[in-house]
């Protein structure tokens, strides 16, 4: 899931966000998340905060649809991780879809706050999930937005997990940020009469190969997943600002059918070239300085 399309602030009589957003422009104060030096160093680069940006929604998400790995009774188990790219069993598409759902409205209500305040961009992009329980996740995602002091502005701002300091020095280099990106992958393995006896009580220290590549499986697909949606924003490349997460946990479908699910996800900002000649502000530092103006200055 990218940045894509703002949706619009959540609806509501009174509508919370959109009297957030008014109140912010009668005051004329910017509030910010940024710290100092990343304040500091989006100066260099001509922005100016306008405002923080928040947007959220709650999900209830279950296991709508799911079907296990497609294992039963007179079937042949699966002998490799199932994902929704790699077989027609997959029974987890509806839980996955949500996941990605929550996402995009976060980032799309957070992104209809930033146009509301007529910003050129948002920096500084926090992700949170919550299990708020009975099934129930919240999304949020928060950020500050920002405005460029030039006379040219964007039609639609762009948002970024990296700070101000950060995003200067992307501009600098001739790149600029093309949005935010949450790469998800879900796979499943079924647990087999190998994997079974690899992890019994007195298997021993053994290597278990069915959880091995339900890993690799998903972390694979998360990558891949990745750079479908970096190539879906037009963009060169992406900047992980977080490590790869991966979760494993066990789901017993039924009577002697046990699976393991795993999911994997990244965090990461878009980049696009703007100029293949990256600009340098100032002189180039020196890679050896002088010292016989020192030294001669010490002998008199």
């Amino acid at each position: 899931m990218t940045d894509g399309d703002a949706r619009g602030l959540p609806p509501g009589i009174p509508a919370i966000a959109a009297q957030r957003i008014a109140r912010a422009e009668a005051s004329g104060v910017a509030t910010s998340l940024l710290s100092v030096p990343d304040q500091a160093g989006l100066d260099a680069s001509g922005f100016v905060p306008v405002g923080e940006v928040m947007g959220c929604d709650v999900m209830h998400i279950g296991f709508r649809g799911y079907g296990g790995c497609g294992w039963g009774p007179g079937y042949f188990a699966p002998t490799q991780t199932i994902t929704n790219r790699s077989g027609g069993y997959f029974g987890l598409a509806p839980y996955l879809d949500a996941l990605r759902a929550g996402w995009d409205l976060a980032l799309g209500r957070m992104l209809a706050e930033a146009t509301a305040l007529h910003a050129d961009g948002i920096v500084g992009v926090r992700l949170t999930e919550e299990n708020l329980g009975e099934d129930n996740r919240e999304f949020v995602a928060l950020g500050t937005a920002v405005r460029s002091l030039g006379a040219t502005h964007l039609r639609r701002p762009f948002s970024t997990t990296l700070g101000g300091s950060d995003v200067t020095k992307l501009l600098l280099g001739g790149y600029a940020p093309a949005g935010t990106i949450v790469a998800i992958a879900i796979g499943i393995r079924h647990d087999d009469y190998r994997t079974q006896q690899a992890t019994m009580l007195f298997a021993g220290n053994t290597e278990v190969p069915g959880y091995t590549d339900l890993v690799h499986t998903v972390r694979q697909e998360v990558r891949a997943d990745l750079a479908r949606r970096t190539a879906a924003l037009g963009a060169d490349g992406s900047i992980l600002t977080e490590a790869m997460t991966l979760h494993i946990h066990e789901l017993e479908v039924s009577e002697g059918h046990r699976d393991h699910i795993g999911m994997a996800s990244l965090v990461a900002t878009a980049v696009a070239r703007t100029s293949t000649t990256p600009h340098r502000a100032g002189p180039r530092p020196l890679t050896v300085m002088s010292m016989d103006d020192l030294r001669r200055g010490a002998r008199r």
